[in-house]
């Protein structure tokens, strides 16, 4: 289903033609296949209550708690039932802006302000960003932003998720760029609240284009990002004098949703540099194997942090050549953080080298 051009024109009096064609559904509380327990991920996973909790001012009494966990619908079809939900309320949003815009000629159009929250737990938020996130008008958060800093949000905030997943996406990145630009037009102060650092494998550069090419005015706040954050809880020095003298970020995402690491260059298999891999689950085993081959050694120390920073954190250190089939057995899942390196060794955590068999730790904190 079209979904949002302009979300202008959705201001406009008459209902666009394909959402009146479309019978509107209530959202009844969905959960995964295996009904896990709503507290197991400190994010805000697809179809959660807290999700629809925190974003029940688009809703408006159309939301029903089921006796019973069902057996998931259609993605694509939640996905076009929630949008067509949300409608009449960010309509009504946007004209009350507008007006409230228009009874002050001259004024600017509103800013939009990227904001990154770090790796989760919420007392790594900068001080910039609490500031921010508590004076907004609309809040358009992604999956990583933990439920922690979520809670930190000011009660006059409207929120709106717009998280991908694998399988799901419950706005595609031009529709986000659309949302933004809309709001802000209206005169509102938007906040697009990313996990991390905006900057950083978060897609923040292109929301940042698209919206200064059209004469918005884009404001970044960083977070910590992943790396500095979950290497300083493991006590790793990402750099080190006469041990590492370099580090290097890589994405472990394919576009094409394939088992190989989008790029990966020979120089990246350097045993004096530090290589931290986000979103790479899928493809550490070809990753692994690609660096070995360019000279790496396969005793090289590494970790695995899943959902690093907070208190759901779980481990797995482990050389790299065993590092894949280890983190296949703790059966770790996204969002999970690989580092590796010989500083991987000077973490407190890290076993003794006599000791062969891979560590995991799980924290409660």
């Amino acid at each position: 289903m079209a979904v949002l051009n302009r979300l202008q024109s959705l201001s406009a009096s008459s209902p666009s033609h394909h959402l009146s064609e479309r019978p509107t559904r209530r959202i009844i509380f969905s959960c995964s296949l295996h009904c896990p327990s709503s507290t197991s991920s400190p994010f805000t996973e697809k179809h959660s209550i807290q999700r629809y909790q925190r974003d029940n001012w688009l809703y408006k009494n159309q939301l029903e708690q089921p006796s019973s966990c069902p057996l998931p619908p259609d993605p694509n079809s939640i996905r076009d039932d929630d949008i067509a939900l949300q409608l009449p309320e960010l309509k009504r949003l946007l004209q009350v802006l507008k007006e409230k815009r228009g009874r002050r000629p001259g004024v600017a159009p509103g800013n939009v302000y990227l904001v990154g929250t770090g790796p989760g737990d919420p007392e790594l938020l900068t001080v910039k960003a609490l500031k921010v996130i508590q004076s907004a008008d609309l809040l358009l958060y992604d999956r990583l932003v933990s439920n922690d800093v979520l809670d930190l949000v000011g009660a006059n905030v409207r929120l709106l998720y717009v998280g991908k997943t694998a399988g799901y996406h419950s706005r595609t990145q031009e529709e986000i760029h659309e949302l933004l630009l809309s709001f802000a037009e209206a005169g509102a102060t938007v906040v697009r609240l990313k996990g991390g650092d905006p900057l950083v494998f978060g897609r923040g550069g292109e929301e940042m284009d698209f919206l200064q090419q059209q004469g918005v005015q884009v404001k970044v706040i960083p977070g910590i990002t992943a790396a500095s954050g979950i290497a300083a809880e493991l006590g790793v020095p990402l750099t080190h004098r006469g041990i590492s003298n370099s580090v290097r970020f890589l994405t472990g995402h394919s576009r094409k949703g394939g088992t190989d690491p989008l790029f990966v260059a020979e120089n990246a298999a350097d045993s004096d540099s530090t290589l931290v891999v986000y979103m790479g689950l899928s493809t550490l085993p070809s990753l692994a194997l690609k660096l070995m081959h360019h000279g790496l050694p396969s005793d090289t120390p590494a970790v695995a942090v899943e959902r690093g920073t907070t208190p759901q954190q779980r481990l797995v250190f482990a050389e790299l050549k065993d590092l894949a089939e280890e983190i296949k057995s703790a059966e770790l899942v996204s969002p999970t953080l690989i580092i590796i390196g010989k500083v991987v060794a000077l973490s407190p955590l890290w076993p003794h080298s006599s000791t062969k068999e891979p560590i995991y730790f799980v924290e409660a904190k």
